[in-house]
């Protein structure tokens, strides 16, 4: 007769770095879930989409992803701020601090979009063109000050840290730090019209900070952080605790 050893194996319990470095990741990878606005703020962009049959609900669809993106940055450096914190902590809340004024602007974004859905909607007629096309004009200005701008600082506030605590492979950092270059360059020459907010050449300054800002939500995922004083300081103070 087989006996069969049923005794239950305990799995062992994720330790609460690799838990903040696996929240943050995720944080991390869904402020891209808002690439797809490109296309659905198509239609609203348009000179005469206030006295145009729409339509909405690509707008709104667009609105909820920057939702999302905008919770979702707040919530990269709060995750992290606990671990960041011990290297720099200006620097840490720095960065916290960032992420809050460039979620503030996206709220800003969507509410001048949101608005221009409202005129439609309520039959403005050609008197709310100019009103619309002003409110998309905002919708750009704002963009331009906010995602256009302030994650290279968040680059160079959290890629410092990362650089300095090497809690993660220091190609990422620096990576960071070249797009965060980049970014200001293009922001400064689309400030002074030399390139246009939407072309080309901007989207392609803009690809190395989005590289740095995904391949850290993937590492932070897949590997958690790398070893280091920071992780061992915090993984002395947890075993005190216990």
């Amino acid at each position: 007769m087989t006996i069969t050893d049923r005794t239950a194996t305990k799995r062992v319990p994720m330790d609460s770095l690799r838990k903040t470095a696996l929240v943050a990741g995720v944080f991390y990878l869904l402020t891209f879930v808002s690439i797809p606005t490109l296309a659905l703020y198509g239609s609203v962009r348009a000179p005469n989409y206030v006295v145009g049959p729409g339509p909405d609900t690509s707008v709104l669809l667009g609105v909820f992803l920057e939702m999302i993106v905008a919770l979702a940055g707040i919530g990269t450096a709060v995750t992290l701020y606990p671990v960041v914190k011990r290297q720099n902590e200006g620097v840490a809340l720095g960065f916290v601090g960032a992420r809050v004024l460039e979620a503030a602007t996206i709220y800003a974004g969507i509410v001048s979009l949101l608005s221009v859905v409202t005129l439609r909607q309520a039959g403005g007629g050609a008197g709310a063109l100019v009103a619309g096309q002003a409110l998309v004009a905002q919708y750009y200005w704002t963009f331009l000050f906010g995602q256009s701008f302030i994650p290279a600082v968040n680059a160079v506030l959290l890629g410092s840290l990362m650089y300095q605590s090497r809690l993660v492979p220091r190609v990422l950092p620096v990576l960071g730090f070249i797009g965060a270059g980049l970014l200001v360059a293009a922001w400064t020459l689309t400030l002074f019209g030399v390139l246009g907010q939407v072309s080309p050449a901007t989207a392609l300054a803009a690809l190395p900070i989005a590289a740095w800002e995904f391949s850290l939500g993937v590492y932070l995922v897949v590997k958690g952080f790398k070893p280091s004083p920071i992780t061992a300081g915090i993984a002395a103070t947890s075993t005190r605790h216990d």
